[in-house]
């Protein structure tokens, strides 16, 4: 005997309608495409056709001229069983995918330069384009235009409207485009970006949503607005679909809030908690989320504490779940590879059998419920879209394909 009657269950579904509805489409859960391990920013006019080989190129002279990659490997420390995997794993990336996101900059990194900017910005789209069709671009590549401030904000759209239309002069916007507004501090800095956007859009011919964009978080009113609530957690829902990622900006956040310059950092109190907060206001809704850098440069004398300096961080990044990163230098590239394949390589081993045991039905020494066997599904294809693990390895060890992992891993996608 049951007591709710058919118009009881009714009216509470009438009730959570909205709810439904909300769950449904704020927060669709990551499509589990690739996220890049990193973005590499460099000046905007910078940008020339095999500059992310002559990266990796770099960044492999520089490691032989230390001891070699497995030397460093081991010096900012890889476990020994992991260094000739890893190392051998790194210097096959570095000469073949040195670099797997980039970003030509037109904000900070390449400052105030009055007309010349329309020029350099339809020079970049069209070296972009080359190197797309080339196949020598990077996999995701785009710009950092000025931000939205009354100052910076006519310029930022000019330049973000010109090197648009001199890529769809070049034949169409590459699918790995990915372009940054920096500097947002308030929501309706966002919607003014998503309604640019769609008005590109229209103008082009382009289907409603192809312009999409990540959001910088580089200022505390972001994270604490004047109303005593996070702008941030409002984004999602603000401008449905067009925002790919939260990028978080060390130095700009830290300087706003007054630390000197000193103790700047990406482990600072206040980054981790601004992270935090990124955190929460993305989860579920598919929006990722990307440390920032470290201005300690590999070079020079203090080349070794910085390489130990930055596989540290990358390496904290990793296990407080934040996959991605900036890097500002190609001696860079060395210890983010040896760091991130590191981590995937360690954790590999344990999350296979859990995996396996959890498919077999198998009852090992941890009992493992579907959404740990989602995230431990991530996890491992986290390390195979990156390169740290082989689909092979996978087939072998788990007994399953590429394909039926990213399923494991994002089960919605099979129901879509």
């Amino acid at each position: 005997m049951t007591s709710l009657t058919p118009a009881d269950l009714a009216g509470i579904d009438a009730q959570l309608a909205a709810t439904d509805e909300l769950l449904a489409t704020a927060y669709p859960g990551d499509d589990g495409s690739r996220q890049p391990v990193h973005t590499v920013y460099v000046p905007g006019d910078t940008y020339t056709p095999g500059l992310e080989a002559a990266w990796g190129a770099a960044a492999l002279h520089a490691v032989s001229q230390a001891g070699g990659i497995a030397a460093l490997a081991a010096r900012v420390g890889v476990q020994a069983d992991d260094v000739d995997a890893v190392a051998s794993r790194v210097a096959a990336k570095l000469e073949s995918e040195p670099i797997e996101d980039i970003r030509l900059d037109f904000e900070d990194g390449y400052g105030d330069r009055g007309a010349v900017e329309d020029e350099d910005a339809a020079r970049a789209a069209r070296i972009v384009a080359g190197s797309v069709a080339a196949g020598t671009a990077a996999p995701f590549i785009g710009i950092r235009f000025k931000c939205f401030e009354a100052p910076t904000r006519a310029r930022g759209l000019r330049t973000l409207d010109i090197f648009l239309g001199a890529l769809l002069e070049q034949g169409g916007l590459p699918d790995g485009l990915t372009l940054t507004l920096p500097k947002v501090s308030t929501v309706a800095q966002v919607e003014a970006m998503a309604d640019a956007a769609a008005a590109i859009e229209r103008a082009n011919g382009l289907p409603d949503g192809r312009i999409r964009f990540e959001v910088q978080v580089e200022t505390p009113q972001l994270i604490l607005g004047a109303s005593g609530r996070s702008p941030l957690a409002e984004l999602p829902t603000a401008v449905p679909g067009r925002i790919t990622a939260f990028h978080y900006g060390t130095y700009d956040y830290s300087a706003s809030l007054g630390i000197s310059a000193r103790y700047q950092s990406m482990e600072h109190p206040v980054a981790d908690l601004a992270k935090e907060v990124m955190q929460l206001a993305a989860a579920g809704t598919g929006i990722r989320i990307s440390d920032g850098s470290t201005n300690i440069l590999p070079v020079g004398d203090r080349a070794e504490d910085a390489w130990a300096l930055h596989a540290r961080l990358v390496r904290r990044s990793l296990e407080r779940g934040i996959y991605q990163g900036w890097d500002m230098h190609a001696h860079n590239l060395a210890t983010r590879y040896i760091a991130t394949y590191a981590f995937y390589r360690e954790g590999y081993p344990a999350s296979a059998v859990r995996l396996r045991n959890y498919l077999q039905k198998t009852v090992g020494a941890v009992l493992d419920e579907p959404a740990t066997a989602r995230a431990l599904a991530w996890f491992v294809l986290r390390g195979v879209q990156c390169g740290a693990i082989g689909a092979d390895e996978v087939q072998t060890d788990i007994g399953i394909s590429e394909s039926e992992l990213l399923l494991l891993a994002h089960p919605r996608l099979a129901a879509a």
